[in-house]
C-alpha cells in the first residue's frame, strides 16, 4: 500500500489530505487565519505562525497514525507576502519534516486546475477553474490540461482588511471593494484572455463551499453535499446581500457558516459575485476537490 500526504498553509486556512492506494483516508481543515495583517505589515504575526505551528503538530501526529511514506507541503500567497517566511517554513519543517514550498501564483493555479478538472468529463470543457483564497485567487483555464493561468491579489482576508473595516461594512466600503476586484479581473482578462472561452466556472476553497453550504442551510458541513453543488449567480448574490447588511454577530446565526470565517466571508462574497458578474456565467460548479488533491498527484503520477 502507498500512503501519501498533502498539506496546505494558505492565507486563511491550514489543511491535510491524506491518501492510500487513491483513495482518501483523512481530509481536515482549520482556521488558522496565517495570513493575519501580513497585507499591512508584509510579516507574518507570531500568533499567527504559533496557531499554523500547533495544527501543522495534530497533522504530523496524524500521518504518523495513517503511516504517510510521502508528504508535500505547499505555502501559498501570505508565504509570497512575507518578508519574514522563513521563520514559518523553519519551523514547520521541524514539525512535520518536510519544508513548505512556497508556491508561485500560476503553480498553485495550475494544482488546483489539476485537482478540480480530475473526475470531470472534458467534453464539458473549456472549464475555468477559480480558487478564491485569503491572500490570493487564482483563475486556470483550459480542458485535459491547464492552458492559462494568472494568479490576482484579492482574497477575503486581504479585501477585508483592506476595505471592510466596519461592521457590517458600509456601502462605500463594499463599493471600494468591488471597484478594485473589477481592475483585477480587467488585468485576468488581457493576461490570459483564453478565460473568455471558457464553457464550465469551477470554484474552489472555503469562500465558494460556504456560500454554497449558506444557500442550502447546511446545519452542519457535509462535504457530499458540496461537492459538485451547482451555484447560480442569482443564489451567490442572495447570499452576498445577506451576509454584507449582517453585522459578524447576526451572520452566526446563518446555517452553514462557520464562526472562524464570519469576519472574513463577505471580503470572499465581494470576490465571488464580481467573478459571476464579470464573466457572466449563471452558475458555478462548487468543488471540493483542489490543490490538494493535486498536490496528491504529483506525488502519485
Amino acid at each position: 500500500m502507498s500512503t501519501v500526504a498533502a498539506i496546505d498553509c494558505g492565507t486563511n486556512s491550514t489543511r491535510l489530505l491524506v491518501v492510500r492506494d487513491g483513495v482518501t483516508i483523512d481530509r481536515r481543515m482549520v482556521i488558522t487565519r496565517l495570513g493575519q495583517g501580513v497585507a499591512g505589515t508584509g510579516r507574518f504575526h507570531p500568533d499567527a505562525i504559533e496557531r499554523t505551528l500547533a495544527v501543522l503538530a495534530d497533522y504530523r501526529a496524524a500521518m504518523d497514525e495513517h503511516g504517510v511514506e510521502q508528504v508535500r507541503a505547499a505555502a501559498t500567497s501570505a508565504a509570497r507576502d512575507a518578508a519574514n517566511r522563513d521563520e514559518l517554513l523553519d519551523a514547520a519543517e521541524s514539525v512535520i519534516g518536510v519544508g513548505p514550498e512556497v508556491l508561485g501564483g500560476e503553480e498553485e493555479g495550475r494544482l488546483s486546475f489539476a485537482g478540480a478538472t480530475a473526475e470531470l468529463d472534458p467534453a464539458a470543457g473549456p472549464f475555468l477553474v477559480v480558487d478564491i483564497g485569503g491572500g490570493s485567487t487564482e483563475f486556470a483555464v483550459g480542458t485535459g490540461t491547464c492552458d492559462g493561468v494568472i494568479s490576482v491579489d484579492i482574497g477575503c482576508v486581504r479585501v477585508t482588511e483592506e476595505h471592510l473595516v466596519s461592521d457590517p461594512p458600509k456601502p462605500e466600503e463594499l463599493s471600494a471593494a468591488l471597484s478594485v476586484i473589477e481592475a483585477y479581473l480587467d488585468d485576468v482578462v488581457r493576461e490570459v484572455p483564453e478565460v473568455l472561452q471558457a464553457r464550465r466556472l469551477i470554484g474552489l476553497a472555503g469562500t465558494i463551499t460556504t456560500v454554497a453550504a449558506v444557500e442550502m442551510g447546511l446545519p452542519t458541513y457535509d462535504r457530499d453535499k458540496i461537492h459538485h453543488f451547482v451555484l447560480t449567480h442569482e443564489a451567490a448574490e442572495d447570499v452576498f446581500r445577506t451576509l454584507a447588511t449582517e453585522s459578524r454577530e447576526q451572520r452566526l446565526h446563518n446555517p452553514g457558516l462557520e464562526e472562524a470565517r464570519a469576519d472574513v466571508i463577505v471580503g470572499g462574497c465581494c470576490v465571488l459575485v464580481k467573478i459571476f458578474r464579470h464573466f457572466d456565467f449563471d452558475e458555478m460548479l462548487v468543488s471540493e476537490a483542489d490543490i490538494l488533491d493535486g498536490l496528491v498527484r504529483s506525488l502519485t503520477g
